[in-house]
């Protein structure tokens, strides 16, 4: 169980496709849709152009997804370790440890959103903790034998939170939906970037499964078919629930609940969040095993769980850190096109060294930071003191982001675009 390139390749089309379409299926992503129908800044959009938006949004993002789970399905190592072909192991702890800070905190505010729903379903009649114990022993359960769980998410729980969410689809839509006045297209890109931004999340995480699989083209087909299709799903269906509640995010699960038979459906969809949480723990422990390369992976994923579970007890209000794990996250927009571009165009093609020992390659991270900070330039988040010193900057250089920004879009493309520049410069150099 420690740390190699040579996993079981155990993982089918079907099981890769189950896994993927449980990860776009989400809590989360039901109540995120109103950035989606309602971008900040901006007028709601029409249900059309919020279709529209979500469609694109989600296969760009998870396009990129694809991307970088095709290196870890071709290298047969985890995301993280991945990393050292790129920068060199020692710098390769950088993203490694960015990585382990959001994959806990995710992981914990998961832990928060199961809290959350059981106590709907139960209208408030289950205390907080003993959901929060519970959940964490079960996913840190499916984190210790991930390969088992996946079988089992092919065979049983996809097919139930497809039921589910069919006969969720049909409940809502028997009605029709009440007329929306005063939309309007011009937070249509806006609405894109946020679909698009959840997708590609999954990015630093995707190598840790797609490693798994029995061919890079298989992994790559099921990831996309899996996951663009579910959260397509998730978030109309989130969507077309927010419309019938006047877009009140708060009043969004009493639309499910309201149904027929509403609450059983609405159960299954709770219980599979714990896919989510585990996604997280399982990737926290071979982020880890990235640093420490010796150490079971089982022992990593237990105390990551146990750790998980001991800071969602304590969580209260989770605003301003869910802030900083944005941030975060957005690191991994532009890294995610370094990799890609040196692995099939660069360096990579010949075969990265992903040894202990293998040498630094500074000159990779500048890509990386240029991209960085075209991602903060279009969107600094909301976090006070980051955007506003982002917001000096873009006076200082003429530059505020308008309907046309993506910040992960263009991000993206900048940094893919400049790894091209050193890729091409470092084979002229190879040649002479």
């Amino acid at each position: 169980m420690v740390l190699t390139t040579e996993p079981p390749r155990s993982l089918s089309f079907a099981d890769q496709t189950a896994f993927w379409a449980n990860l776009g299926v989400s809590l989360i992503g039901f109540t995120g849709a109103v950035y989606v129908l309602q971008p900040a800044g901006h007028p709601q959009l029409p249900l059309l152009g919020a279709l529209l938006a979500t469609i694109l949004g989600t296969v760009l993002g998870t396009a990129m997804v694809v991307a970088a789970g095709a290196v870890g399905a071709r290298t047969g190592a985890p995301a993280m370790a991945n990393f050292r072909g790129l920068f060199g192991t020692r710098l390769s702890y950088l993203p490694t440890v960015a990585n382990i800070v959001q994959c806990v905190g995710w992981g914990v505010y998961e832990l928060t959103v199961i809290a959350g729903g059981v106590l709907a379903l139960t209208h408030g009649r289950v205390a907080h903790a003993p959901v929060i114990v519970a959940a964490g022993v079960l996913c840190t359960a499916m984190s210790i034998w991930p390969l088992r769980v996946l079988h089992i998410l092919r065979r049983y729980v996809t097919v139930a939170v497809a039921i589910s969410m069919l006969y969720c689809t049909v409940q809502l839509l028997r009605n029709p939906l009440p007329t929306v006045h005063g939309t309007s297209w011009s937070g249509f890109f806006p609405g894109v970037d946020t679909a698009l931004a959840v997708a590609v999340s999954f990015v630093p995480l995707a190598a840790d499964y797609t490693r798994h699989a029995r061919s890079a083209r298989a992994a790559s087909g099921a990831a996309m078919l899996g996951y663009s299709v579910a959260q397509t799903w998730c978030y109309l269906l989130g969507v077309v629930a927010l419309i019938q509640v006047g877009g009140n995010p708060d009043r969004i699960f009493d639309t499910f609940l309201g149904v027929a038979a509403g609450w059983v459906f609405f159960a299954v969809l709770v219980l599979r969040e714990l896919d989510q949480s585990f996604a997280n723990v399982y990737s926290t422990a071979m982020s880890l095993q990235n640093l420490l390369p010796r150490v079971d992976r089982r022992i990593l994923a237990g105390a990551v769980g146990a750790l998980a579970t001991v800071l969602a007890l304590g969580v209260h209000d989770f605003t301003g850190f869910s802030n900083f794990l944005l941030l975060i996250g957005s690191v991994f927009v532009p890294l995610s096109a370094v990799l890609v571009v040196d692995y099939f165009f660069g360096r990579g093609r010949r075969g990265w060294n992903l040894d202990d020992d293998a040498p630094a390659r500074p000159l990779m991270l500048l890509p990386w930071a240029l991209g960085f900070a075209v991602y903060q330039l279009l969107n600094p988040g909301s976090i006070v003191w980051w955007a506003r010193l982002w917001t000096h900057v873009q006076d200082a250089l003429g530059v505020h982001p308008g309907w046309w920004s993506s910040a992960s879009l263009f991000s993206f493309v900048v940094a893919g675009l400049a790894t091209g520049v050193l890729v091409f410069a470092e084979r002229r150099l190879t040649r002479a």
